[in-house]
């Protein structure tokens, strides 16, 4: 098991520049990579304040020069998004660049806002995700290839630019789809869930599913969690840290509901959601305060879903970049050694 950062990139107050959002994530990378962490994951959105990174691929790329050994991943390349063609070669690519350090994370994606702006739409994404899962592995393992499938046609053709790391990069998955979830457990990939705002139940759950399907395809799972988390010695701190994740939630719920409101060109508004968590249920729920409260969540967290890799969220909505870095150096140094003696688990070296 090792642990990473994962980094969106909001822009919760406008006099944050959009060069300042890019160079805390920047800073927090090298930081992360000073402190041990094995890997740093960057989001993909688009056309909103909730995410201000277009491109985990370009982010990747421009850290695989700013740091020798932390891997790099995409939380994630939404597929649909994409031209079949210029995913395989970029990919290719970054890897060659980061000397094999690229770790790819692929998903459907969810915001009808966003791929309004694609020409594109939600209908079909389950498919042409699959399609590309296999195109992808086929691309970037054959000399030559071509693809007859129902959403993508691919003439006969071959990537230049193969990556590093073989058969492919890892690939890591988030999503539900049970045909990309077989797909995903017959090439010993990953899959990366989420217990959002809620309690590890809804985790454990989406770690039950997997394990049925791989079992019918006859192969072990590899689970990742990527977590909002936040340890601090500062209450202030830590309740701010919630309220910032209460906002990455409303606006997230909001574009997937189609009830985004969206003003000054891009800010999507901040609003309650039906069902939405209490502030106490939230901070009963996440592993956000003091060493020993992030301790006991996290080691619950693991016995209970047993991941390979956890990815935590230091900064959300318009948390301090100070106190993120901080709060990085106290996971890294008190948590995490804690969490790996209670669990009886040995730090992994990334692979």
């Amino acid at each position: 098991m090792d642990f990473g950062i994962f980094n969106i990139m909001q822009q919760r107050q406008l006099s944050k520049s959009v060069k300042q959002v890019f160079d805390e994530a920047v800073e927090q990378t090298e930081i992360a990579e000073q402190l041990g962490y094995s890997r740093a994951w960057y989001a993909e959105h688009h056309f909103s304040n909730y995410s201000l990174c277009p491109s985990p691929l370009m982010m990747a790329a421009h850290m695989a020069g700013r740091t020798n050994t932390i891997r790099l991943g995409t939380a994630v390349v939404v597929a649909p998004l994409y031209t079949p063609a210029r995913l395989l070669a970029e990919v290719g690519m970054v890897d060659n660049l980061s000397n094999g350090r690229l770790d790819l994370g692929i998903g459907m994606g969810y915001q009808q806002y966003e791929f309004d702006r694609f020409c594109a739409t939600l209908e079909n994404v389950r498919g042409f995700t699959g399609e590309m899962l296999e195109l992808i592995h086929q691309g970037l393992t054959e000399q030559a290839f071509e693809f007859n499938g129902q959403y993508i046609q691919f003439p006969r053709s071959s990537i230049s630019c193969k990556p590093i790391q073989t058969p492919t990069p890892p690939m890591w998955y988030a999503g539900g789809d049970p045909v990309h979830l077989a797909w995903i457990a017959r090439h010993g990939h990953t899959l990366f869930v989420t217990g959002l705002l809620g309690g590890i139940s809804r985790m454990k759950k989406t770690r039950d599913y997997f394990e049925e399907i791989a079992a019918k395809e006859g192969k072990p799972t590899r689970i990742a969690v990527t977590r909002l988390a936040f340890v601090t010695k500062n209450k202030k701190d830590a309740d701010h840290y919630i309220d910032c994740a209460l906002y990455q939630q409303r606006l997230a719920v909001s574009l997937k509901a189609r009830r985004e409101k969206v003003v000054d060109n891009y800010v999507v508004q901040e609003f309650p959601y039906d069902d939405e968590p209490s502030v106490e249920a939230i901070r009963r729920n996440l592993p956000v305060g003091d060493v020993d409260t992030c301790i006991e969540k996290m080691v619950r967290l693991v016995r209970e879903i047993n991941p390979v890799h956890i990815a935590i969220q230091p900064q959300v909505g318009d948390m301090d970049h100070q106190k993120a870095i901080e709060s990085m150096r106290l996971w890294a140094e008190e948590v995490v050694p804690a969490v790996l003696r209670e669990t009886g688990r040995d730090i992994a070296i990334a692979a």
